[in-house]
């Protein structure tokens, strides 16, 4: 049976009165545009998925070596023809190797059992020397059967093995929205363990969390708390406690879980905030998931989409919170990429935290788009790609960049020219940022004008995975917003039927 969220038509009114201080912000100018560079170009060919499309990336860094994912080959109503893949070893200057991970789907090569793949994770664990990219494999239902890791042994991410099952779906499930990290510090008592979060759509999107000692070669359930959620991003503190900010089901509200256990048994999980987010127009596919990263010194960023600050919330910021341990959390902080009486519309943030910077001087980077004027429709709206970044942890930003143009001369994307998906046009629920070596590097889907003017099956697409074509170095940070809302509310709920085609 085909299970899918219905698209996200809908914001639920605020049900708290929120305070807010009013903030004078500096009108910002536009920042320059960045160039990007092409790193990966979806090259399949089979007739009943979309090409060339590329979307929904992450991106993970260990040294001078960057991996990204991506799904190649996007279906209208769910998954990809397979997960393409590309890895720079020298910080970002230069993306020689790219392909499609091996025995997936029936397009693989060599091929694998699954009609189709989604939801690319990677994640590196460094005591092992195992690159480890999650993915979500689906049956021709678009069911998802299971969690899947594949893994690079080689330390390199340029040689990839079959996949190894994480979980595999039970009467009644299917899985949804992966995301894996692995414990990184030597100190830890759990160095080398890896978790891979998901939820379980078939029952209440239940939270499901396994875990790996091994390098991802054998996973092990976790005890969860029963709640239902959807697109989690567990960090994990030096000290080896894993962190999973997570939404509930509805999307409606922000919240976490903890493990102090190497992942053994899961904590209770508790509200941070809810989330007040208005529709993206255009009807683009889109959603406040969150991004969340962790500093040198602990400090935990999650960032989402969310129109709080907005006079009649029409129009979404960036914003986030923050917290030292895990369990305390910050006051809700806007991003002032513009200020809140401009007509720019924030979505899809893609967040990066430089693991060698702590204390006063944590440099943040966040990747998202934009449309400049949130009053247009499908056929008027312009997308956007920018960064924003901070070299003091958040108390103030630099002035936002323009990513782009592309090879090709694009700096501005049309919807039309996206892959068409069953809860409108795609680059992706999500996007990324690594740092590596001091900078930081945004990965973005990023579309030129296809030669028949749209994008679609069975016509020709441009779709494809671009990053900046250097490292973009923290800049100065002047600009401030002192709007803050908080909400802590005693535990995270909110079971819904809305539902994310994968």
């Amino acid at each position: 049976m085909k299970v899918l969220r219905t698209p996200l038509r809908r914001r639920l009114t605020l049900a708290l009165a929120l305070a807010a201080t009013a903030a004078l912000v500096t009108a910002l100018g536009a920042g320059a545009s960045v160039p990007l560079q092409q790193i990966a170009v979806d090259t399949f060919t089979n007739p009943d998925s979309q090409h060339a499309t590329i979307v929904e990336p992450d991106t993970f860094a260990s040294g001078n070596t960057i991996v990204a994912v991506a799904q190649f080959g996007r279906f209208f109503d769910g998954g990809a023809s397979d997960i393409g893949w590309a890895t720079s070893q020298d910080g970002g200057a230069t993306w020689p190797s790219s392909g499609g991970l091996p025995g997936l789907t029936v397009n693989s090569v060599p091929a694998g059992p699954y009609a189709r793949v989604s939801d690319p994770s990677v994640a590196y664990d460094a005591m092992h020397h195992v690159w480890i990219v999650s993915s979500l494999a689906l049956d021709a239902s678009v069911n998802g059967v299971a969690v899947v890791a594949s893994r690079s042994t080689d330390a390199t991410g340029t040689a990839w093995l079959g996949p190894v099952t994480i979980a595999s779906i039970g009467p009644s499930q299917s899985f949804d929205k992966n995301w894996t990290v692995c414990d990184n510090t030597p100190t830890s008592s759990f160095y080398g363990s890896c978790y891979t979060q998901f939820d379980d759509f078939g029952h209440g999107n239940a939270l499901k969390i396994y875990y790996s000692r091994n390098g991802g070669a054998s996973w092990t359930a976790s005890r969860v708390p029963n709640v239902g959620v959807i697109g989690g991003q567990p960090v994990v503190r030096d000290n080896g406690t894993v962190v999973v900010p997570i939404d509930n089901a509805s999307e409606t509200a922000l919240g976490y879980t903890i493990s102090t256990n190497g992942g053994v048994k899961f904590g209770q999980a508790f509200t941070i905030t809810n989330i007040t987010a208005a529709n993206d127009p255009g009807g683009i596919r889109s959603g406040p998931l969150p991004s969340a990263e962790i500093s040198g010194d602990n400090k935990i960023y999650v960032v989402w989409e969310d129109c709080r600050f907005r006079a009649g919330c029409t129009t979404n910021d960036l914003v986030y919170v923050t917290s030292t341990n895990g369990s305390t959390w910050s006051a809700v902080q806007r991003i002032p990429i513009d200020p809140v009486s401009s007509t720019v519309d924030h979505l899809i943030p893609g967040v990066a935290v430089d693991r060698s910077t702590s204390g006063a001087n944590i440099h943040v980077g966040v990747a998202y788009y934009y449309y400049p004027n949130v009053n247009c429709n499908q056929a008027t709206c312009d997308l956007n790609a920018g960064f924003i970044s901070s070299v003091n942890g958040g108390t103030g930003w630099s002035t936002p960049q323009q990513l782009g143009p592309t090879p090709a001369g694009t700096l501005t994307m049309k919807l039309g020219w996206l892959p068409d998906t069953s809860q409108g046009r795609m680059v992706g629920d999500y996007i990324s940022t690594s740092y590596a070596g001091g900078t930081a590097h945004p990965a973005v889907a990023f579309a030129n004008p296809p030669p028949s003017g749209t994008c679609g099956l069975g016509l020709v697409c441009d779709q494809a995975l671009y990053t900046t074509t250097s490292g973009l170095a923290a800049a100065g940070g002047s600009i401030t917003a002192n709007d803050q809302v908080v909400y802590n509310g005693p535990s995270l709920n909110g079971n819904s039927a809305f539902r994310r085609a994968h």
